[in-house]
This record gives C-alpha cells, structure tokens and sequence, in this order.
C-alpha cells in the first residue's frame, strides 16, 4: 500500500504530493496525520489518497515511520475543500490543511485532558490496619461519597495514604475526561411567539439554495435561525452558526445554550489551547452538532450539515487578510453544496454584492421588515458639527448629545456612544515643524495610549514612549489627533462622575472572557453608557439602551475605497439599531461635518433600498464590484529591492495580459500598497479591475504568471475589503 501525503511545511518547493510505503503491520487512512522521514529529519504529514500502486521507483520510496493518532483528523469532506480552495484561491495544500486543525493538536502542544478518580473494590478481602489513621478516613469517606479525586484525597488525607490504600487493592483507580467547557452568561430561553414574516422566513429557507435574510435590526433573525437549527436537528442533522465578531459570541452563545445545551460548542480565537481543542473533538465525535464561532467556524469538523448560517453576512471579518486568504462565504457555499442544505446569509444592511446576487436571482430573498416587539425603528438626528463649532462648541460631545445623555441619567436608562477609532489621540504631531510620530517597522503614525501612556502601532503590536518634545525641532508644542475611544471616555467621566462608563475596544478586550464581563457589567449598570468601536455595532440587546450617539459619523467616509459609503451605511444602521429594542423609545444622535451627504439621508431613514439603488447605480456606471472583479496581487519583503525587482519582472509579463484581453481588463497597473511598509516588510502590489465574463481566465493567467516568477509567497486578494 502506497500513501500519498502532504508534508506540513508551508514552503512553495514543498507544496506538492509526495509518496510514502505504508508497513504492512499499520492501519493506515486517508485523512490521518502521519510522521515521515524526510531528508535527514521526521516531520508531519496528512494522507491524502490510498493506493495500491504507485509511479514511482518502489527502491527509493521511504515509509511511514507511525501515526500521529489512531482516527482520521482530516475528513473527506475537508480533502474535498482543500482542493477547492486552493485551485480557486492559489494557496498552498498545507496552508490550507491547517486550517482544519486546532493549532495546538497540530504541533503537539495539546490532547485529552484526564482526571483520576479513586472509588473502593468492593471485592478486596485486604484489611486497613488500625494504626493506618489516614487509610481509614479515606476508606470511611469514600463508603460515604462513593467516588473521589486524586486531588481531594490527597489535599485531605496525603498522598502516601491513598498510595498505600491502591497498592494494596483496597481502592481503584478511575480515569475520567475532563471537558474544558468555555463559560457562558446565563441566557434567556423564554418561549417567543413568532409573527407572520418570521414564520414565513422559517417556511421558505428549506431547498439546498442560498438565502439572503434581509431584516432590519430587531426582526427577530436569531430567533429564526434558532427554529431553523432545531427543525434540523429533528432531522439528524448538523449545524454551523457563523457571526463575525468575538465580542457577539457569548450573547449568541448564551441564547443557543438555554436552547440546545451541550449541542452547542464555540469556536473562536479567544478559547484557550485546552478550551479550542476539546471544543474541536466534540463536534469531530458528534458529542456536539451546532458549531458557532467567529470566520474559522467555517471548518468545524462536523458531518451531515443541515444547515449553515452566517450572521451580519456583510461583515468584511468573514474575509481572511492575513495567509492563507480566503472569503468565508465561499467556503459556505462549497460545504453547502456537498451536504445539499440551506445557506442562509442574514443581514439588516446586506451587502451590495448580496444584495445584487438577491436581486437577479442567483440568491433567494427573504426579508423582516419590521420589528420583532411591534415598535418603530429609532428616530436618528443628525447633528451638523460645522454649526456647533460656529455656536462656540468645539469639544467632542454636540450641545444636543450632552442634554440626551443627562436624560438618559436622570431616567436610570443606558446610552452606547460609538466611534470607531481607538486609543486617546490617532498621532501625535510636532505644532512647529510637522514631525508625525511613526512606527519604526510599518508606514504608518502611531496611536496615543493614554491609559497605558504609550505610542503603540496598531498594525504590528509595537510600543513607544510618549513625546514630550519633537525629537527633531525639539519643540514641546506637540498636538494630538483624532479622538478615540479612550478620549471619549476620559471627557465623559468628567461631565458625569458616579455614572458607570464602560469601554469596549480591541484594547479592553485582549484578555479571556473580557467581552462577556464588559457586556455583563454593562447589562446591570443603571444608568450605564458603553463606549466602543464597532465591536459594539451589531447583535447586542439591551433592553434599557434608549440612546444612541455616534461621535464622528465622517471616520468611514471619505476613506480610499469604492465601499466606503457602503460602510458608512452599514454602521450607522447597525449601531443605530442597538437603541429602543424594548418597550422604551428609542433614539440615535448622528454627529457630521457633511450632513447633506446622501449616505446620512438613506441612513436617517433606514432606506437600504434606496442606497442599494443609488450605491449600484454608482458602481455600475463605474464598473466596480459587483459589475467587475477586483484583483490584487500583493508582494512583500524585508528587502525593497528585492521586492521592486519581483514586481517588474511579474508586471512586464502581467502587461501582455492586456493584448490578450484588450476589452476586459478595464485598469492595471503596478504600484507601492498604500501602506508601503508593515510589519518591517515593504510593500508593492498589481492591481487589475476586469469585466466579469473573462475575469476567471485573467485570474488564472495572471496567477501562472506570477507563479513562475516568485520563489516566495505572493498573496493574490480577489474583491479585497481594505486596499492599505
């Protein structure tokens, strides 16, 4: 028998098959993960395909020198995948194939978690002696407790007592898993009586097709998708719940657990090693059969899937930025596909490429136009910022926010103030000589701290001291940037002191379970105001949040990207949506310097289909996605000269591309990223915009191309959701 195995180095020289001889005294299949001799080394590998003959000279093949573990870590259907996503992607099979292994099972660095318990053989004639106090407590105890750990024998009785005891067969060993069960808040399992357009919904998602749920926010969708999770598990089947935020787990998971127990299992990046694995290996064993968690939920080793959903469909999180690159709703619709159910893409805000799909037939829609409590959607006012600043007003907070956030006070009700930009101060920057302080690895300036008082790079992690003085002119004139949540925070305990003020960003969030204990928290302060960023947009409800204020609606705006206007959109509806979820009133208070903007109108108005309208009209006249392909070709290195000189050489082959396809490639050309350097590698990019019905053959010629040139890693983004 001869395997055929990938070797798990993610090297392009090695990204290929290679065959091994599997012993005649070995029980080997396809999908377990394997040790092989490789060169002067033994490295992992993953079976990938079983044969009895092989094509290569049998003298020089070496065999498999053992298995990593007795069961097939990698199932068919994920082989399937593998193949999938490399062919359309350009990734390497290894990349690809951990991606379907918790990170620490596949280096080793984590497995089944036992604990030993003791109970009395009942058929041991041997006898305590009475001088043995401590044996004889422990003999009494366990008559009486029937069953006790290693642990509380030993901590009460010592350990050489329960040593003693087993040697002599007294009392007997017993070893139990341990799960590592996430924690999860307590959830709400009342029984919701359903209205017509939620029952609808139910009625129609039932054909192996592609759903798009287009509800505004409040409708009820994670109750529709609950009932369409239970309808399949009375089936015998399986489920993946995906939403795009860590931060928006515990919520969702506290409602799934009340409903379903220990069905459910989470998986996202926020678990411990032990948490993750054991997670992993209930859904591989089918102790668990609904798995939900962040974008890499996607690859829950889970069978027989009877549906598959993905919350806030529109979030640019279910797209992969870092290696290996993938879009999540891609893989959706492949496993969808193999197991022949549902896809169901929910979104208050879908996104224009959805939303067009929806439109012209390829998705089917469903929609929930009104809310689940029968109540109107929040009143959104918009504040002119330009008129504040002509009354006198030039802080943070506009006269109209501050008298709504006293109300909120007085009420003893809750207010979530939005802005997506964290730290104290975006830069900071010399008044007299304009020097902007900036990360020494990437290409960027550096955001103020000011809990930490620390310059920090929010794209590789590094840390600076504060500036005092402008290390050039050394001028202490220095000015700070935009605000960000730690300002907004710090201004609002000075105008209401006493009042609890929470923050939720990436900075008050990086430990374990810190979402949960924010939101916690924020649920019972009365009155009570959250700050955040967008972590703090979607899913959450609170019944006693009645206001809401988003500080600096432009932030997203006029950013160099054609789905700016689309994100705008998007955040002010979601944020705006998280006020009046109960029987309480709600409203938003939108503060800009462009209120005349049409975004702000279509927003103000919760008019998706109007924005739908004028945002495809632009595109389309424009000839952007979803009425082109967007392809970027990324290169990175430490050295800029090496990666200049890669990019000639792959665009003065990539420009015959445009003999070929003189009609379909509507812009190429060769340039530094906008952000030339991070992360100490400098960057240079391709970048082509293609008409749809060749966009395929491009995309592949291209690939080819690049391929041949480069000896390392290239990432290719197609549509990409940040160009920096």
């Amino acid at each position: 028998m001869f395997a055929s195995v990938i070797i798990d180095q993610d090297a392009k020289a090695l990204d290929k098959v290679f065959e091994y001889i599997v012993p005649d005294d070995m029980t080997a299949k396809v999908g377990m993960r394997v040790i092989v001799p490789f060169g002067a080394r033994y490295i992992q590998g993953f079976i990938i395909d079983l044969n009895d003959v092989c094509q290569y000279d049998q003298t020089k093949l070496k065999k498999i020198q053992a298995l990593v573990e007795d069961f097939s870590a990698i199932k068919i259907e994920m082989l399937q995948l593998m193949k999938f996503m490399t062919k359309k992607y350009h990734l390497k099979l290894a990349s690809v194939l951990r991606l379907f292994l918790p990170s620490e099972m596949r280096e080793g660095k984590v497995k089944e978690l036992f604990i030993t318990k003791y109970v009395l053989n009942r058929e041991c004639q041997a006898e305590v002696s009475k001088n043995a106090k401590k044996q004889l407590e422990i003999v009494e105890f366990l008559k009486e407790n029937e069953i006790a750990t290693s642990a509380e024998l030993t901590q009460r009785f010592g350990g050489s007592a329960v040593k003693s005891l087993f040697e002599k067969g007294i009392i007997l060993k017993q070893k139990e898993q341990l799960s590592r069960t996430p924690s999860v808040i307590e959830g709400n399992n009342k029984k919701v009586n359903l209205n017509e357009s939620q029952l609808n919904a139910i009625n129609t998602v039932t054909e192996h097709k592609t759903y798009l749920l287009h509800g505004v926010t409040g409708s009820g969708k994670t109750e529709v998708y609950m009932n369409l999770i239970e309808r399949e598990l009375a089936k015998g089947k399986n489920a993946i719940m995906l939403v795009p935020e860590i931060s928006l787990t515990p919520q969702i998971m506290s409602n799934f657990k009340s409903r379903f127990g220990d069905k459910v299992a989470l998986l996202h990046s926020g678990l411990s090693a032990g948490e993750r694995f054991d997670e992993w290996k209930r859904l591989f064993s089918g102790q668990a059969t609904i798995a939900i968690g962040a974008r890499s939920a996607i690859f829950a080793p889970i069978e027989n899937l009877g549906i598959i959903i993905i919350d806030e469909e529109h979030e640019q999180s279910y797209i992969s930025e870092s290696n290996p690159r993938y879009n999540t709703h891609d893989i959706a619709k492949f496993r969808a596909r193999f197991n022949c159910c549902p896809l169901l893409l929910g979104s208050a805000t879908p996104s224009v490429e959805s939303y067009e799909k929806a439109k012209k037939g390829e998705y089917r829609l469903v929609e929930l136009p009104v809310r689940a409590n029968g109540r109107e959607m929040p009143r959104i006012q918009i504040i002119d910022m330009i008129n504040e600043i002509r009354m006198g007003n030039s802080g943070i907070f506009s006269s109209q926010l501050l008298s709504d956030l006293a109300n909120v006070v007085n009420d003893k009700k809750q207010a979530m103030i939005f802005i997506n930009r964290r730290g104290y101060a975006s830069f900071m920057r010399c008044r007299d000589c304009g020097y902007i302080a900036k990360c020494s690895d990437c290409d960027v300036s550096l955001v103020y701290h000011r809990e930490d008082n620390r310059l920090k790079c929010h794209y590789c992690g590094k840390q600076f001291k504060v500036l005092d003085r402008c290390p050039h002119c050394h001028s202490e004139n220095i000015k700070h940037g935009a605000v960000g949540t730690e300002k907004v925070v710090s201004e609002l305990q000075a105008i209401f002191p006493g009042v609890k003020i929470l923050r939720m960003d990436n900075d008050t969030t990086s430990t374990k379970n810190a979402h949960q204990k924010i939101l916690n928290e924020f649920k019972h302060s009365l009155p009570g105001i959250l700050v955040g960023t967008q972590m703090i947009a979607k899913g959450h409800d609170f019944e006693n949040v009645v206001l809401v204020g988003i500080v600096d609606a432009d932030q997203s705006l006029y950013q160099t990207d054609y789905r700016s206007t689309e994100r705008t959109f998007q955040l002010i509806t979601q944020v705006s949506g998280r006020a009046g979820r109960s029987e309480n009133e709600g409203k938003v208070v939108l503060q800009t310097y462009a209120p005349r903007h049409y975004v702000y109108k279509f927003a103000s108005n919760y008019d998706y289909k109007g924005f739908f309208r004028k945002e495809e009209n632009i595109r389309e006249t424009a000839n952007f996605p979803p009425f082109s392909r967007l392809i970027r070709v990324l290169f990175a290195d430490i050295d800029e000269n090496n990666v200049r000189d890669l990019l000639k050489v792959c665009y003065n082959s990539a420009i015959k591309l445009k003999d070929k396809y003189p009609n379909e490639i509507i812009y190429m050309d060769a340039m530094k990223s906008p952000i030339k350097r991070m992360q100490n590698k400098y960057r240079y990019q391709i970048l082509l915009r293609v008409r749809l019905p060749y966009a395929d053959q491009i995309e592949d010629d291209l690939f080819e191309i690049v391929d041949k040139a480069s000896k390392n890693s290239v990432f290719f983004e197609i549509n990409p959701t940040n160009l920096s």
